[in-house]
């Protein structure tokens, strides 16, 4: 049985379909087979995040219809044999789709694939009940705002309500030279607020943009420190010890989220 995984965080915006996609890739080159599962029905864009938007044909509403089975719905990625994308439905929405239902699709794929990687939407409603409910770990996707990391300090409460235990960190889009300079929080402040393991930091890329404009995961790219965080993630993902870069800055981020956690 493969790994099922799901990217969450609870606030939009800080980069899950983004880690989805380079961690998916990152994995698939390193040998696994991968597929990745867009949970956000109504909205999808992890297909077009992998340049495989126009080999869409059928969904995952497809397959829970019975339109179709679950192979005959994937799409293999265009570079990568090994790596597949379940696309979501865009003619649905979030409440069409029973989390039994999700769950279901998940145990099937994990029989067949290494890594289940599932791409959660926003918030904490159907949607995130949907992504989460057939998955085993997660990784928390966060940015180094007080916003974000709040909202994923909720997550991870609800994750734990759902038995789902393993639970890895993911810093995205920190800039050492704002860390240094005191005026964001580092990653040791963010791993005291919300006591899970860091498995990686992505640093902020301008390319990331461009990626996403051109369909071409930047973990293809060498010259990109983005790319090449997504890559050692996959290596952490996969057992190696590959040591994570250090940045520090002053406490007081997180010493204010202390005060705020003791006010609620």
């Amino acid at each position: 049985m493969g790994r099922v995984i799901v990217l969450t965080s609870g606030k939009g915006g800080v980069g899950k379909s983004t880690s989805t996609a380079n961690l998916g890739t990152a994995l698939a080159m390193l040998g696994k087979k991968v597929v990745l599962v867009d949970a956000d029905v109504g909205l999808r864009n992890l297909d077009v995040i992998m340049g495989l938007e126009a080999r869409v044909v059928y969904t995952s509403m497809d397959v829970i219809d019975g339109t179709c089975n679950i192979e005959k719905a994937l799409v293999r990625d265009r570079r990568v044999k090994s790596l597949n994308l379940l696309a979501a439905s865009q003619k649905n929405n979030k409440m069409d789709i029973l989390p039994e239902q999700m769950k279901k699709i998940c145990k099937e794929l994990s029989e067949d694939f290494d890594y289940v990687l599932i791409d959660s939407p926003a918030g904490i409603e159907q949607g995130f009940q949907n992504a989460a409910v057939g998955a085993e770990e997660a990784l928390i996707i966060t940015t180094p705002e007080i916003a974000a990391v709040r909202d994923a300090d909720r997550i991870i409460g609800l994750l734990q309500n759902m038995n789902i235990e393993k639970m890895n960190l993911v810093i995205n889009r920190l800039s050492p030279q704002m860390v240094k300079a005191g005026n964001m929080m580092a990653p040791q402040d963010i791993i005291d607020i919300l006591s899970i393991d860091l498995i990686g930091v992505v640093p902020e890329d301008s390319d990331v943009v461009v990626s996403t404009n051109r369909g071409l995961p930047l973990a293809y790219s060498h010259a990109s420190y983005a790319g090449q965080a997504y890559n050692r993630i996959a290596q952490r993902l996969e057992g190696e010890d590959i040591p994570i870069p250090e940045f520090k800055s002053e406490n007081w981020f997180g010493q204010l989220m202390n005060k705020l956690a003791g006010r609620n």
